[in-house]
Parts: structure tokens; sequence; C-alpha cells
């Protein structure tokens, strides 16, 4: 791929339209965040933690606390110390389910997925129902053109990680 200086490069007017549209979602995604943590009387840093524990595991691929500390952006000490925290307020269960028992997997509670469900139900009506009037076709262009976004910045952020 060619290499573009993102500020002297001439955009197009759709172009700039895109990342500020997503710009706006993730500004709004932060917010609706904060809503969350505020929702679950959890600090911010918390919810984010506990928010991917729960998307990981929703996926079949739950976390162990190293992957968990990389993708909050907090060393290994201060993830342990956010666990606990976690653990001890009945959101987050430690576990050793592979056959190296050493290493730890992280699920929620089941108490915590039930009230970040009512949460999300209660939040994410409007999300709901755009994505369930949408057309398909309109999805799946989307969804294409956010996982080239996606793996443009897991390459980015590779890179600037190394």
């Amino acid at each position: 791929m060619a290499e573009a200086d993102p500020l002297t490069e001439n955009w197009t007017l759709l172009q700039i339209e895109v990342m500020q549209r997503l710009r706006d979602w993730a500004v709004g995604f932060g917010e609706m965040h904060r809503h969350l943590a505020v929702w679950m009387r959890l600090p911010v840093s918390d919810a984010n933690a506990l928010g991917q524990i729960t998307w990981a595991a929703e996926a079949g691929t739950p976390l162990s606390p190293a992957e968990l500390s990389r993708r909050i952006a907090m060393t290994t000490g201060a993830t342990t110390i956010l666990l606990n925290r976690l653990e001890s307020a009945g959101h987050v269960q430690r576990s050793r389910e592979s056959s190296d028992r050493r290493r730890v997997t992280l699920r929620p509670t089941p108490a915590a997925r039930e009230h970040a469900r009512r949460f999300l139900a209660f939040a994410g009506t409007e999300i709901a129902a755009t994505l369930r009037t949408a057309d398909p076709e309109e999805l799946r262009v989307v969804t294409a053109f956010l996982s080239k976004i996606t793996e443009a910045t897991e390459n980015a952020n590779r890179r600037l990680g190394t």
C-alpha cells in the first residue's frame, strides 16, 4: 500500500465524512461506556476491563490476565489489582480451564453478565433498532469496510508496539 501523509493528503469530502463519523461513533461509544461504569458502580477502568472480559467470553475466546493487560494498556501489576477488585466485587471469576494449569482464564460472573445485559437492554434500544432495520447489503458493506479499517488499525498498533 502506498504511503500517505495524512496531514497533507488531498482527501475527498466523502473520505473526510467517513473519518468524522468513525470519530463520532468512537466518542459516543466511549460515553456509553462511561454510563455503563456508572450503572455498574465501577471506575471506568474496571468497567472497561469487565467489558473486555465479557466480550471475549461471549466470543468463545476468554482472556488471560496478560492479554487483558495488553487490551486495556495497563501493567500486569495494575491489572492484577484491578482484577482483585472485580473478583472481590463478584464481577469476575478466574479459573484454570486449560491443560496448562498455569494459564488463568477470566470470565464474567453470571451476576455481572445479567447486570450488563440489563444496561444494554435499556441503553442499546436505538442501536438494536438500527441494526434490525438495516438493509442486509448495507450491513455487509459496512462490515467489510470496518474489517479493513480494523485490520489497518491493528497493523499500525503492531508497528507502533515494536
